[in-house]
């Protein structure tokens, strides 16, 4: 088996023996894929990333997981494209968000039962939310965090939760909030106090089942393959290196993108959407690794979980990003920890595109710092 030495404090003073690709494999343009995929969330990819590996790698009804599935793109995408889907993700924020869209309603069910919702209640509000809401607003959504508290979720009250959580901050009208960061972003009281007061504003009333109604219509504008729900989708919300519920040699391909290194507070950008779910989560457990050491240590004991569930010949696609200003490629990283767990580097794809919206706010040159382009190392059980 191949041999690589990493040395820590000089993680690119080797070359990958990989053969390298670069191309655009897929488009770059914003929302080219299926209206459902059309929920924010921070760092992640284009649903043309795992459709491109989908059709590369996979026959009819194939097994697909995403251990980081975060949005869930591509366990929509896999359904999409006719297969079953395993999704995981220690965040339960990641199966509110994705499940519902697994399983939509039709428009008609979300109009009845929105015309059902009382959302009056008598609670008191925190005060210091209404530097994003208006006060009537703010009443509404506390009316729907007590509904969504209160109950076993059905189909489409799960869907109410999903589009009601995404739409709750952003930075224009579709949203309930006042100017604030994108919806993948969730500023904190101080700061979103500093933007009122730099662009003089103040929290306007939004009317929460009309932009729920909206949202739900934008989603579901795109058809859905017949039989698209799946009774068998299995959504887990543990530590990707321990995900016993899957079965050994169950799963044909992996697609996913870990956390980067030090570089994503997922907790801090979701705070808002997290106290609107009632969600806490123990300190720590969601990974935000500091040194490579820790990120090579933790992904080699994911890799070495997905070698259990894959079926020989399997395949993961690890999509990975440049961090520290590009100076760190963790496709080396990952090379190391998937030879440590017995899986076979098989090839590096760079896929270049243009920078997005976002990369472009945060002043992210095309293929140069950041995240902007996608890096995926693909592994093999042999």
């Amino acid at each position: 088996m191949m041999q690589l030495a990493l040395d820590f404090n000089r993680p690119n003073d080797y070359t990958i023996d990989l053969p390298t690709h670069v191309d655009e494999f897929w488009t770059a343009k914003q929302r080219a894929g299926h209206s459902l995929h059309e929920i924010s969330y921070r760092a992640c990819y284009k649903p043309q990333l795992p459709a491109y590996f989908i059709r590369k790698f996979c026959k009819s009804e194939s097994v697909i997981y995403d251990p980081f599935m975060g949005r869930g793109t591509t366990l929509i995408e896999a359904q999409l494209h006719g297969h079953r889907v395993i999704g995981n993700d220690v965040n339960p924020l990641s199966k509110i968000l994705t499940y519902p869209r697994l399983n939509p309603p039709t428009l008609a069910e979300i109009e009845k039962r929105l015309q059902e919702i009382n959302l009056s209640i008598h609670e008191e509000i925190d005060k210091e939310l209404l530097v994003f809401f208006h006060e009537d607003t703010l009443q509404e959504i506390y009316g729907w965090r007590s509904h969504f508290q209160q109950k076993q979720l059905n189909t489409v009250d799960a869907w109410l939760q999903m589009v009601a959580c995404s739409r709750l901050t952003g930075h224009s009208s579709g949203f309930f909030s006042v100017f604030t960061l994108p919806p993948n972003l969730a500023a904190s009281v101080a700061s979103q106090r500093k933007i009122n007061e730099k662009r003089n504003l103040k929290p306007e009333y939004r009317d929460t089942k009309t932009l729920i109604h909206r949202k739900s219509k934008q989603l579901l504008r795109h058809n859905l393959p017949e039989h698209f729900w799946q009774e068998d989708a299995l959504l887990l919300t543990e530590s990707a290196d321990r995900t016993f519920q899957i079965e050994d040699e169950s799963v044909d391909l992996v697609v996913t993108s870990p956390p980067f290194l030090d570089t994503i507070d997922y907790m801090q950008d979701n705070w808002l959407r997290m106290w609107f779910c009632d969600i806490e989560i123990e300190q720590g457990k969601i990974w935000q690794l500091k040194s490579l050491e820790d990120w090579v240590d933790r992904m080699t004991n994911v890799l070495i979980e997905l070698r259990r569930i894959l079926k020989l010949g399997g395949r993961i696609a690890f999509e990975v990003g440049e961090v520290k200003n590009g100076t760190v490629f963790l496709e080396n990283a990952v090379a190391k920890a998937s030879l440590d767990a017995e899986l076979i580097p098989e090839e590096l794809l760079i896929n270049t595109q243009h920078f997005t919206k976002t990369a472009n706010c945060w002043g992210i040159s095309n293929n140069q710092k950041g995240t902007n382009s996608n890096r995926i190392v693909i592994l093999k059980k042999d």
